[in-house]
């Protein structure tokens, strides 16, 4: 079978990978993509959407049970796992489904299979009807990552989970242990500790939410445990003895001494590895470190023509960063000059119960990094807006450059704070200083008002507080 020729071949169709193929594209570009399972990744079938649907009932269930406090009556308040289970993967669905609308629309050629590289600019693709031989000039890789394992802590689908178990269980947990504090651990926690589980978090780290300020990991610890978590930092599992049909006896090391608890249910989240075996990318040339493939600040390889974006070219582990690489690198391919990603001013968000949600250095960062900071602070019971809406647990803080007024970084807990964060970044993508954000005019009364009084208070100025 002759090799079909293409200008750009992307293998896999992920946030970044889609949207690379879409932009190349649109420029111009005949453009192939490979995916070995869904369309749309694991961030829209088994990642940020579904697990968004399930927190969101939580939400629901969650104020269902303070009807009370707003002149309101819930009587016979509940759920149905299953029902918040199939409306998570209807979800998923739905939005799988529009990808392939894209693909067509941009007339992108989708060949579902597994892709190996033999050789430069060839990509085979095993298809369930043979195998299909492409060629390209460039060949983007987006491959994404999966959950790590550690030896003794593998998932087996019944009593120890993955995230994919978790997104369509079978069964509401009792007494629940969640490995890793990171934002799929803690969301994880926070959706079944809503429901009702009996939940423990275990964090190897000094504090949980390890990457973000301390202030803030602090104060969402904080209302965990008011919600009845269960929280041990410092700490790590060092065994797990499975029983099946009655539960887990796990072995967890803390300040010296090893006890053990039982469980009837575990969730493993402990990080995540590229998917980088099996491609053919080390026969190329391309360099590979822990996993992840090294790229230079345009997501090239080192070998000519291919590109690595998203999960698969490192930290951070982010879909909207993903989107914007394959963005970036379609125009380069396609002979722009785009401007490369900077990590330090894409958003990181966690959807547990209060919100987190950050920007660029936290405090500490800032400091080892050598600047002279001014930092600034506002509580969300001082704001109309979080009291009215019932949600008057929160923090937002702002970190600045004392000799040039530029925001270093921003980092918030509370409602929607998810959302509000993206001020923020316009700020630091458009370098935006102290003055400038001090003379914006932020609407009243809304929970962005926060953002204002934040910058006002590292300078001194604060107005409610």
């Amino acid at each position: 079978m002759a090799a079909q020729n293409f200008d750009v071949i992307v293998i896999g169709a992920g946030p970044g990978g889609y949207v690379a193929a879409i932009r190349a594209s649109q420029l111009g570009l005949k453009v192939a993509i490979v995916e070995r399972e869904h369309l749309g990744g694991i961030c829209l079938n088994w990642g940020c959407i579904p697990t968004k649907a399930l927190l969101r009932s939580a939400e629901v269930f969650h104020l269902m049970h303070r009807a009370k406090e707003f002149g309101l009556k819930a009587d016979g308040i509940g759920y149905d796992l299953p029902a918040v289970v199939a409306r998570s993967r209807a979800v998923a669905k739905q939005l799988s489904g529009g990808i392939g609308h894209l693909m067509k629309k941009n007339k992108v050629t989708v060949f579902m299979g597994t892709a190996t590289l033999p050789k430069k600019g060839t990509v085979s693709v095993k298809t369930d009807k043979g195998t299909e031989e492409l060629t390209a000039k460039s060949i983007i890789l987006a491959t994404g990552a999966r959950a790590r394992e550690l030896p003794g802590l593998e998932a087996d689908g019944d009593l120890v989970w993955s995230y994919k178990h978790a997104l369509v269980a079978s069964r509401m947990p009792r007494k629940l242990l969640v490995i890793g504090s990171g934002a799929i651990g803690i969301e994880f926690a926070s959706f079944f500790n809503t429901l009702g589980a009996d939940t423990t978090v275990v964090e190897v780290m000094d504090r949980i939410l390890p990457v973000e300020d301390a202030e803030i990991s602090a104060f969402a610890k904080k209302q965990f445990v008011k919600q009845g978590m269960k929280i041990l930092e410092k700490a790590a599992v060092k065994k797990l003895d499975r029983k099946p049909g009655q539960g887990v006896t796990a072995h967890i090391e803390q300040d010296g001494k090893i006890t053990t608890q039982d469980f009837d249910t575990v969730i493993s989240a402990v990080g995540i590895v590229g998917n980088v075996e099996n491609l053919g990318l080390e026969a190329l040339g391309v360099k590979i470190d822990r996993t992840h493939v090294v790229t230079d600040e345009y997501c090239r390889t080192g070998v000519e023509g291919l590109y690595a974006i998203g999960d698969i070219a490192g930290a951070p582990w982010l879909a909207h960063k993903a989107s914007h690489e394959g963005v970036m690198v379609a125009e380069l391919i396609a002979g722009g000059h785009p401007h490369p990603i900077k990590p330090s001013s894409i958003a990181g968000c966690t959807y547990c119960h209060p919100q987190v949600a950050s920007v660029g250095l936290t405090e500490q960062k800032a400091k080892d990094a050598g600047y002279q900071v001014k930092v600034g602070r506002f509580p969300f019971i001082g704001n109309g807006k979080a009291i009215a809406l019932g949600e008057p647990e929160g923090m937002v803080k702002t970190v600045f450059d004392a000799r040039t007024g530029e925001l270093l970084g921003a980092h918030m807990v509370g409602a929607e704070v998810t959302e509000l964060i993206q001020g923020y970044v316009v700020g630091r993508t458009l370098e935006t200083t102290e003055e400038d954000l001090m003379n914006t005019v932020f609407p009243h009364p809304t929970l962005s008002e926060m953002m204002h009084e934040a910058v006002l208070d590292a300078y001194g100025r604060a107005l409610h507080i």
